[in-house]
């Protein structure tokens, strides 16, 4: 275990209220659970002493607080809420059972999102398995899906023992095998029976508890029979459970007959295709994978498991847009089969989430909400009724003054008139409004009456209207570009090609062209969309316009001379997390602070130098506060504490710290944000004067950061497309490229025709 992984370990904490029904007679699909409460408490520091026992108990961080878990049988939920507010510790916890209430007999698959790098996820070609790839140590992937969907190695393991003693010569070898099993499988229960123990509390606790000491005193009693000695066990013994064991061997090899095997391996080799899983990658080990390749790995093994409940922690992290598409439709296959799974998907992707999901489930300050419908209708939901209670605060606000003033004119009419029954009449109006305001309308719908619905409606009837307060939002500044003081294009590329080492220093072509004859002008305000598939040469190429890659084997590249060009590269987080580790104090303003003195000029007197240090702390923070991390985020918390969506913000606040760049080159930067912080990141980006270079698989952020779509559909610029306004102009082109096979051309019908064409191709796949 490395440091890093022994600081994070931590303890989730859960609790809920209890039933009187059994809870073991429910459909294993839906989950009905009230009073939840979630803490996460961090492990004790290594060689710290007692500290207050009270302070000790309190200690941790609160997930959830007296929520409402409700889970419909075959419904597809989409779990959504801001990084950092506990989405993936809430599918932990339901994953791994440790609430009360979710039957242990419940089958729960889970995708779990890790910090895993993808190196070359989009380059190259799929390399042909060494000899013996896939042989010795470690599964090959096809191997490794099929076994985590059928445990076909454990299955295996006991066909051998059994078939060793039920075949050996030693008359007591069946019977030993038939124990060793019994044993193990025993074991096996005993653990989850101790685990329900702990978890339950209440009447079903004492139960829980009462089913362990039963399974205790069951595993007791067998171990005195595993341990008996072969003269102590009767003849009748012995032939009855060398029958039984002959018909576990038969029962065990009906689970791993050619046929069903068969079977799975067909499934799983579809689901790898339309993964975007090659033959021959399918025949690599799995240890030799990437990250990514890794991580879409587990996705495949989750989807071919029989299960109730499956749960996806952001799956299109690693998929290319054919991967996505062929996933929506794969989940939307499974929703209409017989008994579907209950699906929990987290993703930052809208447009998936709207096409893979019916229900969502917001995770909110501290509670979870649930809503019928997709993203765009909770958002119009919540803004309609806020405008209507709105609206009624208002009018009620308005009648409430109407009736104050009223009274106030009475009083002083009927004191300055002496006029007793005014002022009575207005002590009236006083104490009604004081006690009944806001009961205008009684329990069936009809006129309030006092003596008849006071009672059992007054507390919650008077109360003044409330308008819901808006939850801030996620707001991203991005600092205006440099000036350039004289026109010019960007960043120009002429005919260029470019194929990775391999050719030789005489040029010859033993390796494939990546780029092919590519020209691209990149003017001031430009807005650019590269789309295209993995291995398609998209990441080739933005490093190339960055600087980052070597020099081209044909063409050209121009930049402007005072260029400043940021990138953000598609490893941008786990850069980030390796200098994290590698400095364990190492905080973003830290290293945004230790990158610039790194290029100050050493010959300075030590006051200037402090005074400019100041400075430059001022500024550094503010732009760390303006991109998503203010405060102690960003002096205090360390790198390597920083979740991924965090570290987003800290690289891009590195970009901008190197100089205000003309140019932004975005490589998936979506990846590890929430989906308010890509929408605060796509209206920073509309809005941004300088021009923006963008690769992405999401199709809500390119449509709307390069079209310039709005959320209503409609574009937000009057230009048309290919028009270019003048330096220092807000608007500038818009044009989405696709990217194929090295060869880039315009996409006349932008994102929506890049889509079309890959529905035709999954839709292809599927009928082979």
């Amino acid at each position: 275990m490395t440091s890093m992984e022994a600081e994070s370990v931590a303890t989730i904490v859960c609790t809920s209220k209890q039933t009187r029904f059994n809870i073991g007679t429910l459909n294993y699909r839906e989950l009905d659970i009230e009073g939840l409460n979630i803490i996460v408490k961090s492990a004790p520091t290594p060689g710290a002493k007692g500290k207050a026992k009270a302070k000790a108990k309190g200690e941790g961080t609160e997930i959830l607080s007296n929520a409402k878990l409700r889970i419909k049988a075959g419904q597809r939920y989409a779990l959504i809420g801001r990084n950092g507010t506990g989405k993936s510790t809430l599918l932990k916890a339901i994953a791994e059972k440790l609430i009360p209430g979710i039957p242990e007999e419940t089958r729960i698959t889970i995708l779990q999102q890790t910090g895993v790098e993808d190196d070359n996820a989009d380059e190259g070609p799929v390399p042909a398995p060494s000899k013996g790839e896939g042989e010795g140590d470690g599964l090959t992937v096809l191997e490794e899906v099929i076994e985590r969907a059928t445990a076909k190695q454990e299955v295996q393991k006991e066909i051998n023992i059994l078939s060793n003693g039920v075949d050996g010569v030693d008359p007591f070898g069946a019977l030993r095998a038939f124990r060793k099993i019994h044993h193990e499988r025993l074991q096996k229960e005993l653990f989850l029976k101790d685990k329900d123990a702990r978890l339950r509390s209440g009447a079903r606790g004492m139960q829980a508890r009462k089913s362990l000491v039963a399974m205790e005193k069951k595993a007791a009693e067998f171990q005195r029979e595993y341990e008996q000695k072969d003269e102590d066990i009767s003849p009748e013994t012995l032939a009855d459970e060398t029958s039984r064991a002959a018909d576990m061997l038969a029962d065990l090899q009906l689970q791993v007959e050619p046929e069903k095997l068969a079977e799975t391996e067909s499934k799983a080799k579809k689901i790898l295709a339309g993964l975007g899983f090659a033959e021959p990658r399918m025949a690599q080990r799995v240890s030799s994978l990437s990250g990514g390749w890794k991580m879409r790995t587990a996705l495949v093994a989750a989807l071919l498991q029989d299960t109730d409940i499956l749960i996806l922690d952001e799956p299109t992290n690693f998929l290319d847009l054919l991967g996505i598409i062929w996933l929506q439709r794969h989940l939307a296959a499974l929703a209409e089969s017989s008994a579907p799974p209950t699906l929990i998907l987290v993703s930052h992707d809208r447009d998936f989430i709207s096409s893979a999901c019916t229900d969502l489930l917001i995770l909110k300050d501290k509670d979870l909400t649930a809503f019928h419908g997709d993203l765009p209708a909770y958002e119009s939901s919540r803004a309609e009724k806020k405008a209507h209670l709105t609206k009624m605060k208002e009018a009620q606000d308005r009648q409430k003054e109407h009736v104050q003033q009223t009274i106030r004119r009475n009083m002083r009419e009927g004191k300055a008139r002496d006029d007793q029954n005014r002022i009575r009449q207005a002590k009236s109006r006083q104490k009604k409004l004081d006690n009944r305001w806001g009961l205008e309308v009684g329990a069936r719908g009809g006129r309030f009456k006092l003596n008849r619905d006071l009672a059992g409606y007054h507390a919650a009837a008077r109360a003044d209207v409330e308008v819901p307060r808006d939850e801030r939002r996620v707001r991203l500044a991005l600092p205006e570009p440099a000036e350039l003081r004289f026109p010019g294009a960007l960043i120009s590329l002429e005919k260029m090609s470019f194929r990775y080492a391999g050719d030789g220093a005489e040029g010859n072509a033993t390796t494939p062209l990546v780029l092919k004859d590519v020209s691209l002008s990149v003017g001031m305000g430009d807005r650019v969309g590269i789309l295209g598939l993995n291995g398609s040469g998209k990441s080739t190429l933005v490093q190339l316009l960055a600087g980052e890659a070597k020099a081209p084997k044909g063409g050209a590249v121009t930049k402007h001379p005072r260029l400043k060009l940021g990138y953000y590269a598609q490893h941008a987080v786990d850069t980030l997390r390796k200098l994290g580790q590698a400095d364990p104090e190492l905080t973003a303003l830290g290293l945004l602070m230790k990158e610039a003195s790194g290029e100050r000029q050493h010959q300075q007197e030590e006051q200037q130098q402090q005074q400019q240090e100041e400075k430059g702390e001022g500024e550094f923070r503010a732009l760390l506060g303006s991109l998503g991390l203010p405060g102690r985020l960003a002096s205090s918390v360390p790198l390597r504490a920083l979740s991924g969506g965090q570290l987003v913000r800290a690289e891009l606040a590195r970009i901008m710290a190197r100089g205000r760049p003309q140019c932004l080159v975005l490589d998936e930067v979506t990846t590890h944000l929430d989906y308010e912080t890509v929408a605060a990141l796509r209206e920073a980006l509309r809005g941004w004067t300088g021009a923006v270079v963008l690769v992405s698989h999401d199709r809500w952020f390119v449509r709307g950061v390069v079209e310039g779509i709005t959320e209503d559909g409609e574009d937000s610029e009057e230009e048309g497309e290919g028009e270019r306004v003048g330096v220092g102009e807000t608007r500038g082109r818009r044009v989405v490229y696709r990217l194929k096979a090295g060869v880039m051309s315009v996409l006349e019908g932008g994102v929506g025709e890049f889509e079309k064409g890959v529905e035709r191709r999954v839709r292809k796949m599927e009928s082979l």
